[in-house]
């Protein structure tokens, strides 16, 4: 059985049940199945905001003498949020422990979005069009 995901609220919780009970049983004349409640993660558009964002910092910061890719900025912000700690590597250096973007719930996801903003501003980042449109549309959510 693949991966089966219902998003319940308090508008919808009676109908769901009902479904969610029939897939359980439906599951279980396979094999054992294993039930997980959490909150809704990030949604796919706050995910769209991030990378507009990423890439104006990509083009307009130098970290330290080195330009960093998206890739590389998302990890630095993801570790200014979580307060990321350092420990040794393996084969030397350090390795920065942080959490998982896709982990993040939107209320967190939000905070991201707030440290990036606040980041750029802080270094005269001018935001590109696809950025200003991701940044009305988010304080408009909020």
């Amino acid at each position: 059985m693949s991966e089966v995901v219902f998003s319940v609220d308090s508008k919808n919780v009676s109908g769901m049940i009902q479904q969610i009970v029939q897939m359980i049983n439906k599951g279980l004349f396979v094999g054992p199945v294993e039930v997980v409640l959490r909150r809704k993660a990030r949604s796919v558009s706050q995910n769209n905001k991030l990378w507009p964002m990423l890439t104006d910092i990509k083009k307009q910061v130098n970290w330290y003498g080195d330009n960093l890719d998206t890739s590389d900025w998302k990890v630095m912000f993801m570790a200014s949020l979580s307060k990321q700690r350092a420990v040794p590597g393996i084969d030397g250096g350090f390795v920065g422990l942080s959490g998982r973007s896709s982990r993040l719930s939107k209320e967190e996801f939000s905070q991201l979005i707030e440290v990036i903003y606040a980041f750029g501003s802080e270094r005269n980042v001018a935001w590109s069009e696809p950025s200003l449109q991701t940044y009305s549309k988010y304080k408009e959510a909020a």
